[in-house]
């Protein structure tokens, strides 16, 4: 009954934004700091500048003065205010992702999903990482931009259940500088700064720099656990009237001391557990740098080039402490690529853009046993080598993207893109079975997915614009899909995945509010996932259907409310039964809460020098096992935050995070291998951070 009227409820309030209230009111002079507008300028479906009013499709900002007021430790604490969005936050830096989807962990959790920054991959397609947001600079930021569901014709492998844009800040025009600390229990301290400067050169060329840092440890709330971050980027611009460039490298390090999960039925509450830590050797080191350079070049009025040449660079090290005799992981890949596309506005208010990306990966992987498996079966997970293999990848990929203006206030999109994938995969282990690892021969796989998109979008009045999406996500298997099989496996079964999808929604601004809301239906095809027993299943199928809110409004007298609502099913499609577990065709996928929410009350005082914003953060219960017997009750937190310009160079700022002091769990999972154990990632008490910043 609760999943009934959140439903219900959800869509009664959609109604509501759409079409008005019977009684209209008039709407307040007042304006609302940090409340999102339609008016917003969004970049990542086009690459160029969007009003979010006439975006086709579903797309979420988070501003960068928003990313700046909420101060995240960790970037899942911004992102989960947006609709559709679920990232469940593990030990540290590490994370698992939803978007539009159930909370997906291994292969398909790192290839669901595109992060991007400055619409630049930060990986690899088929070298993706489950927690990749460690590799993320969202402290110094020009804004997010999150786009739920297939991501459009720019965009390929990874664009599956949605996409995330980090946007770098650009450079002041007048120059600035700022630096902030904050502080938190746990010996918690972080300092980011940033300075800019633009000057202006021969004639009305200008030049633009900005640097900006960021250092973070965090002793961990739980035992022998902790996190050493730090990040640092160099941003240029240079623009005169027929050529703009804008050239970023970023650098990322990560020193993690990994807390395990609690196990048991409810260790997340039990106050003699959810602050110990079952893997006290568990760790993650972590690198990344990355290049990029994109240039504008005007060839005429209604035509431009756009090419962005990029390159990066990625190591990792960490012990498997989820697996069986907690083997060590070691993985690398470079690649450079360059993206390419020719934007021509014609007559009429169309636009068509041609584009051709191109990427090479060079990558590698081992992973070895120190000891003997404890606990399991010596052939379970055997000590010494299990894989050790390279990889070399190159992904070629045409596309096109449309806009025709079919009437002034109707907007017609279309876009194909097709990718070719090749994996030339070279084994330096014993080929055969060892224990349950198969190692496979050297071989040569190859991929070509097609993606269409169709829009349409209506401008009905000033209050109500409309908009049909039916579009395809693809991956193309990831490189551990492939070759980090298991016995019983045969070579040859992972698929590339397909994900067909259909949104119609609406958005408009009503009295001073804000709102989107959308309906959506997905169907995948070779979803890729790992059974209870541990074994990898290949060719699984699911469906995804729900609905989504997002509103922000002025309330008067200094107040302003803003929130985002999902209620969805995400269900399995196909029946998979063995000795350790039983799927059946409609059952609920495991980690899918039906309902999620988050919705801020703000009030802006003392002439607008002073912020407080109290939050609501809703998740609902979800099942831990795809068998659907056993089940996590869900939470509601409640966090407040609060900010206060001293001068116009000091602001004072601090949250109190989880107000009530309630044991929830960031993660409630089952345990694989058929030892049927609920396990948790248990979430922090109650904790207060304090902070100034310093602007210039």
């Amino acid at each position: 009954m609760i999943d009934l009227r959140f439903a219900a409820g959800l869509l009664a309030m959609s109604f509501v934004a759409a079409v008005g209230p019977a009684t209209a009111q008039e709407p307040s002079e007042e304006p609302a700091s940090r409340v999102w507008a339609l008016d917003q300028i969004t970049v990542t479906t086009t690459g160029l500048g969007t009003s979010r009013a006439t975006h086709t499709g579903n797309i979420s900002k988070i501003s960068g003065d928003d990313v700046d007021f909420i101060a995240p430790i960790q970037p899942a604490e911004a992102l989960n205010r947006l609709p559709g969005v679920g990232i469940q936050q593990g030990s540290g830096a590490e994370h698992l992702t939803a978007i539009r989807s159930p909370v997906l962990s291994g292969g398909a959790g790192a290839g669901s999903f595109l992060y991007l920054e400055d619409g630049v991959p930060m990986r690899a397609a088929g070298f993706a990482n489950v927690n990749a947001l460690m590799e993320a600079m969202e402290e110094i930021s020009g804004g997010i931009e999150v786009v739920r569901g297939p991501g459009g014709a720019r965009y390929g492998s990874n664009a599956e259940h949605g996409l995330i844009n980090f946007l770098s800040r650009p450079p002041a025009p007048d120059g600035d500088a700022e630096l902030s600390a904050w502080a938190g229990p746990h010996d918690l301290f972080k300092i980011t700064g940033t300075a800019s400067t633009t000057l202006r050169g021969e004639g009305v060329a200008t030049h633009g720099f900005r640097g900006s840092f960021s250092t973070l440890h965090d002793g961990g709330f739980r035992a022998s656990s902790g996190l050493d971050q730090q990040k640092a980027r160099m941003r240029y611009d240079f623009e005169t009237p027929e050529t703009r460039l804008q050239a970023t490298l970023t650098a990322v390090n990560v020193n993690q001391e990994t807390a395990g999960f609690v196990e048991g039925p409810d260790a997340y509450k039990n106050p003699a557990l959810y602050k110990t830590n079952p893997n006290p050797e568990a760790y993650r080191d972590a690198w990344a740098v990355r290049a990029a350079v994109r240039i504008e070049r005007d060839l005429a009025d209604d035509l431009m080039l756009v090419l962005t040449p990029y390159a990066r660079k990625n190591e990792m090290n960490f012990l498997m402490h989820f697996l069986p005799g907690t083997p060590v992981e070691e993985n690398s890949h470079w690649s450079g690529g360059l993206l390419s596309s020719l934007v021509a506005d014609l007559d009429g208010g169309h636009r068509i853009i041609f584009g051709f990306d191109s990427e090479y990966t060079d990558g590698s992987l081992t992973e070895f046993q120190e000891g003997p498996t404890a606990g399991f079966p010596p052939n379970l997970s055997p000590q010494g080598l299990h894989y050790d293999y390279d990889v070399q990848a190159l992904v070629l990929a045409p596309y096109i993207h449309s806009e025709w203006r079919l009437a002034p206030a109707t907007v017609f999109t279309a876009g194909l893109r097709f990718e070719y994938t090749r994996y030339d995969y070279t084994n330096h282990a014993p080929v055969g079975t060892f224990g349950r690892y198969l190692r496979i021969p050297s071989r040569v796989d190859e991929f070509g997915d097609v993606t269409p998109k169709i829009g349409l979008l209506h401008v009905f009045n000033d209050n109500v614009t409309g908009y049909v999406n039916v579009a395809r996500g693809t991956r193309a298997p990831q490189t551990t899909d492939l070759y980090r099989l298991q016995r019983l496996q045969v070579p040859d079964e992972a698929k590339s995945e397909e994900l067909d999808s259909i949104e119609v929604g609406a958005r408009g601004d009503w009295l001073g509010v804000s709102y989107e809301t959308n309906l959506f239906y997905m169907k995948k095809r070779n979803y890729y996932f790992r059974d209870a027993g541990g074994f990898n299943v290949t060719d699984g199928k699911t469906n995804h259907a729900g609905i989504e809110l997002e509103l922000a409004a002025p309330l008067g007298h200094g107040f302003d409310i803003a929130g985002s609502a999902t209620y969805a099913r995400h269900t399995y499609a196909f029946d998979n039964v063995t000795a350790t577990e039983v799927i059946r065709d409609g059952d609920d996928v495991d980690t899918a809460p039906r309902t999620i929410a988050n919705v801020r009350l703000g009030y802006v005082f003392n002439e607008g020098l002073g912020r407080a914003e109290l939050e609501w953060v809703h998740m609902g219960s979800y099942w831990m096992n795809a068998g659907n017997t056993a089940q996590y009750d869900g939470h509601d937190i409640f966090n407040l935050r609060l900010d206060y310009a001293v001068t116009e160079t000091v602001t004072l700022f601090g949250k109190l995070t989880n107000i009530l002091d309630r044991r929830y769990a960031d993660r409630a999972d089952y345990s694989d291998f058929g030892t049927g154990t609920e396990r948790y990632f248990p979430g922090e008490d109650r904790a207060l951070i304090l902070g100034a910043s310093l602007r210039f």
